[in-house]
């Protein structure tokens, strides 16, 4: 599984962080950014807890095939 971050919708509020703070910070430019290419198994569920916390709905997991 892979996170997208659609950095035209970010608002850079940080929730992604304070929720997963092993997968996302915050980067110069006040978007958020994703830390990891593949999300290990042990940080899939805070992947899915960040996506559903974002009040922008700019991050997205991706499965398997998924384009990018």
């Amino acid at each position: 599984m892979k996170i997208a971050v659609e950095r035209q919708r970010c608002q850079g509020t940080g929730i992604c962080v304070a929720v997963a703070p092993d997968l996302f910070a915050i980067d110069a430019d006040g978007a958020a950014v994703s830390l990891t290419g593949d999300v290990a198994p042990e940080y899939e569920a805070d992947a899915h807890d960040a996506v559903m916390s974002c009040p922008m709905a700019a991050l997205r997991v991706q499965d398997g095939d998924d384009a990018a």
